[in-house]
C-alpha cells in the first residue's frame, strides 16, 4: 500500500512539473504585458506630497499641507500595484467529460495554472474557490510559487464530495469571503440541474451582485461532442450530476438536431446572460488550443480600457 502511494504521489509530482513548465513557458512567451495592462491600475494608491505647478488639476490639492507650508502643494497617485485574483471553478462530475485530450476540468486546471503564473509574475494575490454542490475547499489569496502549486493541484486532484453544480452558492460565500475587490474568474461548464428558468435567474441574481463588488469573469468549459449525438440507434444517455437515465433514439435525424438546437440554444441564452449584467465572457472549447482564446480575450478587454 506504502509503494502504491508513493508511486501514486510520484505521478502526481510529474504531472504537476509538467504543467508547470508548459504554462510557465506560455506566459513568459504569450502572455507577457498582456495580463498587467489589462487588470493593473483598477485603482490608485496615494503615494506623496509636491509643489503645485501649473496645470495640475485643482481637485489634487492638498489644503492642511497647503495651509500650513504657505504654498499650494498637491497630493500624487500611483496606480495601485498589487491585485487579488480569485479563482472560482466548477468541479462537479460533468467536468469530467472530455473527447478530445483534455476534460472539461484539464482545461479549466491548465487555465487556472496560466492565470496563477501570470499573477505572481506580477506579484499578485490568488485565491482559490473549488464547488460543486457545495463548496468544495477555500485558499485564500495569497503570493508565492508554492502556494499557486497548491492551488493547482488541488483543481487537477481535489476528489469532490458533491457531483451536481451550484454556482449561485458559490457565488455568495465569494461576496461573504473577499472584502477587498478582486478579479474573479467564474470557470464552470454551467450544467446545472433542475428548472431552467430558476437556474437562469438565480444565476444572474448571483453574478450581479458579485459582479458589483468584484470584477467577475465568466469562463464557459465546453466539449463540442456535447452539442451532438452520434448515431448509434437507442442510447442511454446518464446525467453525470444527477445519476438519471434517459434513452434516445439517436437513429433520428429529428432527435439529433433536436438536441443540437437545444444545447445551442443554452449556449446563446448564457452569452445573452453574461452581456445582460456586463461580465466579460470567455468560450474555450476542449477541442481547440485555449492560448488563442485568451490573448484575444486580453485584446478585447485592452480595448474596453481605451
Amino acid at each position: 500500500m506504502a509503494a502504491d502511494t508513493s508511486k501514486s504521489n510520484k505521478a502526481v509530482m510529474s504531472s504537476m512539473r509538467q504543467l508547470e513548465i508548459r504554462t510557465r513557458r506560455m506566459v513568459n512567451d504569450s502572455m507577457a504585458g498582456s495580463y498587467h495592462s489589462v487588470f493593473k491600475g483598477r485603482g490608485m494608491d496615494f503615494d506623496e506630497v509636491r509643489e503645485y505647478s501649473p496645470g495640475d488639476e485643482v481637485r489634487t490639492i492638498d489644503w492642511n499641507v497647503t495651509a500650513r507650508a504657505g504654498k499650494t502643494f498637491v497630493k500624487k497617485y500611483t496606480e495601485e500595484r498589487e491585485l487579488t485574483i480569485l479563482l472560482l471553478v466548477d468541479i462537479s462530475a460533468s467536468g469530467n467529460f472530455g473527447s478530445a485530450a483534455l476534460s472539461k476540468r484539464d482545461l479549466a486546471a491548465e487555465l487556472a495554472s496560466v492565470l496563477a503564473f501570470s499573477a505572481i509574475r506580477n506579484s499578485d494575490k490568488v485565491g482559490l474557490l473549488l464547488y460543486t454542490d457545495r463548496v468544495e475547499r477555500y485558499l485564500p489569496p495569497k503570493k508565492g510559487r508554492s502556494h499557486v502549486l497548491r492551488v493547482v493541484r488541488d483543481i487537477m486532484y481535489h476528489d469532490p464530495a458533491g457531483t451536481g453544480t451550484d454556482s449561485v452558492k458559490a457565488l455568495d460565500v465569494v461576496n461573504h469571503v473577499l472584502h477587498r475587490r478582486a478579479i474573479v474568474f467564474l470557470i464552470s461548464d454551467f450544467e446545472s440541474p433542475g428548472d431552467p428558468l430558476t437556474a437562469r435567474a438565480d444565476l444572474r441574481r448571483a453574478m450581479r451582485q458579485t459582479n458589483r463588488r468584484h470584477d467577475l469573469i465568466a469562463v464557459h468549459v465546453e466539449d463540442p461532442h456535447e452539442k451532438e449525438l452520434p448515431n448509434v440507434g437507442v442510447l442511454a444517455l446518464e446525467d453525470s450530476e444527477t445519476g438519471e437515465i434517459v434513452e434516445i433514439d439517436t437513429a433520428s435525424a429529428a432527435v439529433r438536431k433536436r438536441f443540437k438546437d437545444i444545447s445551442l440554444e443554452r449556449s446563446r441564452k448564457l452569452v445573452i446572460d453574461f452581456r445582460s449584467e456586463g461580465i466579460d465572457t470567455l468560450q474555450l472549447q476542449t477541442n481547440k488550443p485555449y492560448m488563442p482564446s485568451l490573448q484575444r480575450f486580453f485584446k478585447t478587454r485592452q480595448r474596453k480600457r481605451i
